[in-house]
C-alpha cells in the first residue's frame, strides 16, 4: 500500500502526549496516524478540520471510552505536522488547547520562513 502523506511530530510537544499514554492508546493512536498516511479520504471521525482556526486539524482518536486529540495542520499539501494532544473529557474542545495548537503552529511556521 502506497503512503499518501507523511506524517511527523514537531518538537517534543507530540511526543510527551503520546508517551504519558497507556501501550493500548499509543498502539489506537498508532493505528489513527497510520490511517492519516494511507488513506487517500480519511473518515470526519478520525481527521477533521476545525472551523474558524487557520488550518488547524484535529486527529480524532477513542479508546475504552476515552476520546484524545492530536492537533495537526499541514505543510506543502502532504505533509501533516504534529503539535500537541489532551485527553478531551468535556463535549466543547477547550479553548486552552485550541490556543496551544495555534502558538505551536506559528512557532513552526516561523522556524520555516
Amino acid at each position: 500500500m502506497k503512503q499518501i502523506r507523511q506524517v511527523i511530530a514537531y518538537k517534543k510537544y507530540f511526543l510527551n502526549f503520546y508517551q504519558a499514554q497507556s501501550d493500548e492508546v499509543q498502539r489506537k493512536i498508532e493505528w489513527t496516524l497510520n490511517l492519516l498516511q494511507m488513506t487517500d479520504r480519511i473518515p470526519k471521525k478520525y481527521f477533521e478540520h476545525l472551523t474558524g482556526t487557520n488550518g488547524l486539524y484535529e486527529v480524532r482518536v477513542e479508546f475504552g471510552g476515552n476520546i484524545f486529540r492530536i492537533f495537526a495542520f499541514f505543510n506543502k499539501g502532504n505533509l501533516v505536522i504534529l503539535g500537541n494532544g489532551f485527553q478531551k473529557k468535556t463535549q466543547k474542545t477547550p479553548k486552552i488547547e485550541i490556543e496551544k495548537a495555534l502558538k505551536i503552529k506559528a512557532e513552526y511556521e516561523n522556524e520555516r520562513e
